[in-house]
Order: C-alpha cells, then sequence, then structure tokens
C-alpha cells in the first residue's frame, strides 16, 4: 500500500460548492461544476516532477485562474495524488479546486468491482486528504464485471457524498450508450463526463462514433495526450531532438510528414496569433464541439503559462480549418 505522509492525515470538511467566480471557466457537461478549459495533469507529479517542482506547477496554475486538476490512483503509485492533496493542505484552498481522478489500474485495488472500488474510492480519498471527490473517471472497462455493479456502487457513493459526479476513460461509444440505458433502468447517477484520448495527430478515435454519442448525452469532453507527449510543442522537430526520454520516444511515432505538416500548419498559425505552438494545438481542441478541457502536464513551471494561455485564444475559422485539413 502507498503510505499518506504524516501531514495527510487529517480529511478535509470543506462543504463542496459551485466554481463559478472566473469567467473563463465552462460548465461540465450536466454537473454544476465550473472549470478552467484547462485541467492540470498529475501524471508528472512524483515522476518527473518532485514535491517541489509540483508544488510549483500548481500555484502557477492556481494564480493563472486554473482550478481544475487531473490525476489517478495510478499516477506513481499514488505519489500524484499524495502530492496534490499536500498542496491544497498548504494552501488551504480544497473548496476551490476541482480534482478529478482515475480508479481501475492501481495495483491495490485494480478493477471496476463494487469492492475494488469502494476500496479504491477510499484510499483516494486519503490520499488526496480530503472527504470528497468532484469528479471521478473510470480509468478501464472491464466487460466482465456487470456494468450494473459498476454503476451501483459509484452511486452510492455519489449518494454518501464521497463522489459528487463521475465519468469514463477508457470506454467505446456504444459501451457508453449501454452504460446510459443501464443507469436509467437502475434509476442511478448517469455519467456526466468523457475523458478520451484526442489531438491534432490522433483524432479518428474520437471524431466518430464516440464524438456523436458524448454529444448525444451531452457529456462533458476533456482531451487526454492534448500535445501528443510533447510533440504538438514543437519540441520535437527531428531525430536528434528525441533524445533517450519517455517522452521522446513516444513523440517519434509522430514525426514523419504527416507530422510535419501539422507543425508546419501550428506553426503559421501560432505567428499569426503571436502565441506558443503548444498553446495553438490546445486552442485548436477547444474550438471543438463538447470539448470543455484539455488535459496537459507540466514538469516545469515555466511551461504552465502556454499552457494555460490557450484559455483566451479564440482561432479564426480559417484557422481551424487549415489545421484540420494538415491533420487530416
Amino acid at each position: 500500500m502507498t503510505q499518506v505522509l504524516p501531514d495527510q492525515a487529517t480529511a478535509f470538511v470543506d462543504a463542496p460548492r459551485i466554481l463559478s467566480a472566473n469567467p473563463l471557466r465552462r460548465r461540465l457537461g450536466q454537473s454544476d461544476l465550473r472549470v478552467f478549459p484547462l485541467a492540470i495533469g498529475g501524471n508528472v507529479f512524483g515522476w518527473t516532477a518532485d514535491s517541489e517542482a509540483t508544488t510549483g506547477i500548481l500555484d502557477t496554475y492556481f494564480e493563472h485562474g486554473g482550478n481544475f486538476v487531473d490525476t489517478a490512483d495510478s499516477y506513481a503509485g499514488g505519489r500524484s495524488e499524495i502530492m496534490i492533496g499536500n498542496w491544497m493542505r498548504a494552501r488551504r484552498n480544497r473548496a476551490e479546486i476541482v480534482i478529478g481522478t482515475k480508479i481501475g489500474k492501481s495495483a491495490d485495488s485494480p478493477g471496476v468491482t463494487a469492492s475494488a472500488v469502494y476500496r479504491a474510492v477510499n484510499s483516494s480519498l486519503e490520499r488526496l486528504g480530503t472527504d470528497y471527490i468532484d469528479l471521478l473517471y473510470l480509468h478501464i472497462d472491464d466487460e466482465s464485471v456487470p456494468f450494473e455493479e459498476t454503476l451501483l456502487v459509484v452511486d452510492d457513493l455519489i449518494r454518501s457524498g464521497k463522489v459528487r459526479y463521475f465519468g469514463a476513460s477508457d470506454h467505446s461509444g456504444n459501451r457508453l450508450i449501454e452504460a446510459r440505458v443501464i443507469a436509467a433502468q437502475l434509476g442511478v447517477t448517469p455519467m456526466v463526463a468523457l475523458q478520451n484520448h484526442y489531438n491534432l495527430v490522433h483524432r479518428k478515435e474520437f471524431e466518430g462514433d464516440l464524438a456523436s454519442v458524448a454529444a448525444q448525452q451531452r457529456l462533458g469532453v476533456m482531451p487526454r495526450f492534448a500535445l501528443a507527449s510533447g510533440f504538438l510543442s514543437g519540441k520535437y522537430r527531428t531525430k536528434a531532438d528525441l533524445g533517450r526520454t519517455s517522452r521522446g520516444i513516444e513523440a517519434a511515432k509522430y514525426l514523419n510528414k504527416r507530422g510535419q505538416r501539422i507543425l508546419a500548419a501550428l506553426d503559421q498559425v501560432a505567428w499569426e496569433q503571436r502565441i506558443s505552438v503548444a498553446t495553438t494545438a490546445l486552442a485548436w481542441l477547444l474550438a471543438k464541439p463538447d470539448i470543455v478541457a484539455p488535459v496537459a502536464s507540466a514538469s516545469l513551471t515555466d511551461q504552465v503559462r502556454d499552457l494555460v494561455a490557450a484559455a483566451e485564444v479564440q482561432l479564426s475559422r480559417h484557422q481551424v480549418a487549415e489545421l484540420d485539413r494538415a491533420s487530416a
């Protein structure tokens, strides 16, 4: 089991409330949550970002109006949740933050059976040092577990106040339809959110049945891998740029003619808008229907500014069309 740090033992008792002060914030699906249109990813916390770097990243994000932190019980073996919890406790800002965490892949509580979900949520609450999770995602879709079992346990957690809303993170359009039908039959809380792999170099998976179902169900969509492991930041343009890091190795698969064409289009739009390439790639996502907040991570404080800048960028129709064509 992941050990909770000593100063994480006491849970917060702040009552959840609607967060709507910042005019840039968007409503998350059919929930009453209003979130900054860029979720800061916690997948690097406890991995490439140590405690000091994590604190700096979260402070900078918060100072720029950010309020949506994305993590998972499996990130850095639970360390990501602990570090986020430590930061909220130190800053006394739990009521101002929307926490989205994912369950299902943790080595301690794998799967989406009733018992696994209960254990995972309680463990996440302890690591985060809070008594409620704003948005709980099912990190996996295990078709061997009846949806009824998972939906009933999540509904029980919502009724108890431990979870406010929930969504999917690894489900097909057909499975989302199945979940909605079963939720209606059982009279339990339906999903309000979808986190999916979607960016300029990875479009087909979402821009089909999944996008259609998300629209029909009025789900708030949070694209993950929004910058394609850093490729869409313009950081990797030659094989020499890739290095030996895990992100460089992942980005290598995009370093082809199509990838170069996309970067060229991003360069042009970025120049026209006087913004960075990374900001441009995120602004393209935010111009798409039903997109609430792309999820992007930063390992350095300076990188956060380019991420949050996308919230105030409005691409022209022509610019969106040019990026669409380059990435088709």
